[in-house]
């Protein structure tokens, strides 16, 4: 397993080549302490057990698909599934491939550019994928960059899956919150979109104000407002460590695991994209390119 270290002085990143996993984001608080900002395992090799996607490049399409299959030019593709739920790109996604180290760059601007090829068919899905994933540090802002061509008309939804922490506490329910998302996508017990797009006002995904995480359990599609050059805020008064979050998508998942003091901001098109005919499009043809630009901006506050 390889690794790549990029630094600039206020961020220090760590890749692997496995799954293009972030192993390691290292950020200053207010009092000059170095914290991950991301949950992770020293040794690289116990990623080879993760079950959760710890910092990994999920794909070829992140979230839930109901039934394990979708419908495509007329063409129904059946994909791996457990109890009717197809998850992350299956039982052996993109953030379980050995991915390729095409380029690295210890500049000012330091980053580092991973490749990986999915084969037609692999998981079930059609077409020959060529997938990229950058890792740019400018100043005190992380970017994520994906890319995706292929030959024949696939789906694709790709986001990374860190699971971000900004401090040492035993939970985030100090942790502060504010999303420019308007609008959630109801789901039912087995966390499937059921396709009705709601208002976040007067129930618990309200968070288009600041506000304490406190008890509230996530593991929500929000559409982000379109006018919005912010999709989140997310900051510890603990460490001072504020995050903002920039993205090019259309929605994220918000999740807050229940076994570990963290938060998910997975940048992406909306789960079950392709049995939704109201949800954004996540075909992509031939001679077109698949992007998802993601920002991960840090401040002491």
């Amino acid at each position: 397993m390889k690794q790549v270290t990029l630094s600039t002085p206020f961020i220090t990143l760590i890749v692997l080549d496995y799954g293009a996993i972030i192993q390691k984001l290292l950020v200053k608080d207010a009092a000059g302490k170095t914290l991950n900002t991301v949950i992770g395992y020293d040794n690289p090799k116990e990623y080879l057990n993760d079950t959760v996607f710890l910092g990994a490049c999920v794909g070829r399409f992140a979230g839930r698909i109901a039934n394990g299959s979708f419908e495509l030019d007329r063409e129904t593709f059946n994909l791996h599934q457990e109890n009717g739920v197809h998850l992350h790109g299956g039982k052996e996604g993109f953030g379980k491939k050995y991915w390729t180290f095409e380029e690295v760059s210890y500049g000012d601007t330091p980053f580092v550019t991973l490749s990986y090829e999915s084969k037609h068919l692999e998981e079930g899905y059609p077409g020959n994928l060529k997938v990229s994933v950058t890792y740019k540090i400018e100043n005190n802002s992380l970017h994520i960059i994906h890319k995706a061509v292929c030959d024949r008309t696939t789906i694709v939804n790709l986001t990374n899956h860190s699971y971000f922490r900004l401090d040492d506490a035993p939970t985030i329910e100090n942790y502060h919150l504010q999303m420019a998302c308007s609008n959630y996508v109801a789901t039912d017990d087995k966390k499937l979109p059921t396709g009705a797009i709601l208002p976040v006002s007067k129930t618990e995904f309200d968070f288009t104000r600041k506000r304490a995480v406190g008890n509230t359990a996530l593991d929500t599609p929000f559409l982000i407002d379109a006018d919005s050059e912010t999709a989140a805020n997310l900051s510890s008064e603990k460490s001072r460590i504020g995050m903002t979050v920039r993205t090019d998508q259309p929605a994220m998942v918000v999740y807050t695991p229940d076994n570990m003091p963290a938060i998910c901001f997975e940048t992406q098109n909306l789960p079950d994209a392709p049995n939704h005919e109201n949800f954004p499009s996540s075909m992509l043809r031939p001679g077109n390119t698949y992007t998802n630009k993601s920002e991960f901006i840090f401040d002491i506050l």
